[in-house]
């Protein structure tokens, strides 16, 4: 089943940072930037999570939850988010449940071998529950303020 703008994101429930359980039925009434990375502490994914919360304050006067999503254990988010003092947190998706709800799970090459794994993606989902936009095979540099003039336009 594959989400489309302009549609309502199907429910969802994962783990947490800070050992809570997010639920998507929580969330209504905030705007959600939901962002799936590869992994915890490589160059790119670390970039990406400090931009987002060097924006943080901005987003948080949108009334805007930013969300981070990997298959990483919720033990390496948490030393992820204390190492970068992230602001915001990081959802585990182990079993790769969400990662299938939002279809970033993409065949990839490294070194000439093959595997599977999250594409670089973010979702920004109103305070109603309906995508309103999406942004694939992301690429880091000036993607967050992107998504925050993109916040900005829902109004």
């Amino acid at each position: 089943m594959a989400i489309a703008i302009g549609k309502k994101v199907p429910a969802w429930k994962t783990q947490s940072t800070g050992d809570k359980t997010v639920e998507s039925k929580d969330l209504l009434g905030q705007t959600i930037v939901l962002y799936f990375y590869p992994r915890d502490n490589t160059p790119g994914c670390t970039t990406e999570a400090q931009q987002f919360r060097d924006f943080q304050k901005q987003f948080d006067k949108l009334n805007t939850v930013i969300l981070g999503v990997s298959m990483d254990t919720l033990k390496s988010h948490d030393k992820f988010r204390e190492k970068q003092s992230l602001t915001f947190d990081l959802l585990s998706d182990e079993d790769a449940k969400l990662c299938q709800l939002f279809n970033v799970i993409k065949l990839k090459k490294m070194y000439g071998k093959e595997f599977e794994g999250i594409e670089r993606s973010t979702f920004l989902i109103d305070s109603k529950g309906v995508l309103q936009q999406e942004w694939r095979k992301v690429k880091v540099k000036g993607h967050v303020e992107e998504v925050l003039e993109a916040v900005k336009q829902l109004g």
